[in-house]
């Protein structure tokens, strides 16, 4: 599934503050004839080892992790100490005048500078790394001008939305926090519905299936799964990176299934076919909504225990921060810097919701196709194009492993097969005969 979702439209308080902050898985009817590969669905495939330069990118990923982690508390607690968050406030007021305009000025402020500060990170980590190790084709301007972009977009949306929290914790200071997190569902659902059509583009080319053979099975496909209405689009990422992605997005009419031309060229049809299947498992199986629903819960959590200990935090450092009250917009860097360190304890537990939710779509592409020499071997390939490591270690797993590990993932493309024993699938009953 989308990682992307996640990051957009975690909160109204912080969708766009992230993006400043940022320095980037019964019986059904019979099958088409284009899914089932003779004489592959009984082989076994084995689970590739690591190459040198795998571990090499996952080892140095690590360091770079616990980097960002640290960096990504240093700067929020920087702005607050040294009293410059304050001083933008102050800024603000005198540009912005009315309330209103003051939290968007201020947004906005914050937002460019802490670009600037991130600058250097990003550069390396989005840039330079991935250079390095042979995943990226892009130019250094495309890498800028979707910097810069992604600088926009996150400036537009604070604006537009930062002030309601705000507004919360002047009117209701001891339930800002519910109504924040439950304001998050409708915010999550809007989007949804808008970033496949006016975000995503922003970024890169969106257009038709070249390949309209392929095109035609994957609408059978959806057909079948009974996603109805869906558009294939084929999404130049070659320009920017080698590595694979497939997803399917949006809600009604902004509906639309999504390959990236470089799962086109690295995966044959049987292999794009069950990627498909897992990405349609995910919109079929309501993880979209069930999505929105956790993070809506984990999102409240979080705030609720900033409300608990913000108030301690200003009290003690009030001289130091600039500001007495958490519904002084100043204060945005403590609620970042508080929201981060909760998320990173509550982190395990999102990644293990995530976990389970891939492979229950795993299972879903696996029944829908019954393939699952092409559904291990798409999986092999992943690992290999995109410097993958089947079975890091499990404190990794713990705190980086949103989708089981590739080793997972491929023993359980070779295990399981039901309609070979027999069996009644779990999913059978969504599936729909194809019209004819």
């Amino acid at each position: 599934m989308r990682t992307r979702l996640a990051i957009v439209g975690l909160c109204l308080l912080l969708a766009a503050a992230a993006v400043a902050g940022q320095t980037d898985s019964p019986a059904p009817p019979p099958l088409p004839p284009t899914t089932v590969e003779p004489g592959h669905t009984s082989d076994i495939v084995a689970v590739p080892e690591p190459t040198p330069l795998a571990l090499e990118y996952h080892r140095s990923g690590l360091v770079l992790w616990g980097f960002t982690v640290i960096w990504g508390l240093a700067i929020p607690a920087l702005f607050l100490f040294t009293g410059f968050s304050a001083r933008i406030r102050t800024w603000a007021q005198r540009l912005g005048r009315k309330w209103f305009f003051v939290v968007g000025l201020y947004f906005a402020i914050f937002s460019v500078i802490g670009f600037v500060i991130d600058l250097p990170l990003s550069y390396y980590q989005g840039f330079v790394r991935q250079h390095a190790y042979g995943l990226s084709n892009q130019t250094f301007a495309k890498w800028l001008a979707d910097s810069l972009i992604g600088l926009g977009v996150g400036v537009v949306i604070g604006a537009l939305f930062l002030w309601i929290p705000y507004l919360l914790l002047k009117r209701s200071p001891r339930r800002w926090w519910l109504y924040t997190g439950l304001l998050t569902i409708p915010f999550l659902v809007l989007m949804i519905l808008v970033a496949p059509v006016w975000i995503d583009p922003l970024f890169n080319k969106f257009g038709p299936m070249k390949d309209k053979a392929l095109e035609a099975d994957i609408l059978a496909l959806a057909e079948r799964a009974g996603i109805d209405g869906g558009r294939v689009y084929e999404v130049a990422k070659s320009e920017d990176t080698k590595v694979l992605n497939a997803y399917v997005t949006g809600f009604g009419n902004t509906k639309r299934i999504v390959l990236w031309d470089t799962t086109i060229a690295k995966l044959d049809e049987p292999e794009l076919l069950f990627v498909m299947g897992h990405e349609m498992g995910h919109y079929v199986l309501g993880h979209v909504w069930k999505t929105i629903l956790f993070f809506a819960a984990v999102i409240m959590a979080t705030l609720f225990a900033i409300h608990k200990t913000a108030g301690w935090l200003i009290a003690r450092y009030r001289d130091r921060f600039g500001f007495t009250e958490l519904s002084d917009v100043a204060s945005l860097p403590l609620v970042l810097l508080l929201f981060s360190g909760y998320l990173f304890i509550v982190t395990p537990g999102v990644m293990a919701f995530t976990r389970g939710q891939e492979h229950e779509s795993d299972r879903f592409g696996l029944e829908i196709l019954q393939n699952n020499h092409a559904a291990a071997t798409a999986f092999v390939k992943l690992q290999t194009e995109n410097l993958g490591i089947p079975r890091p270690h499990w404190l990794v797993r713990l705190w980086q492993a949103s989708h089981p590990t590739l080793g997972e993932r491929i023993d359980f493309c070779n295990e399981y097969r039901p309609w070979a024993r027999g069996e009644p699938l779990r999913y059978g009953h969504l599936f729909k005969e194809l019209r004819r």
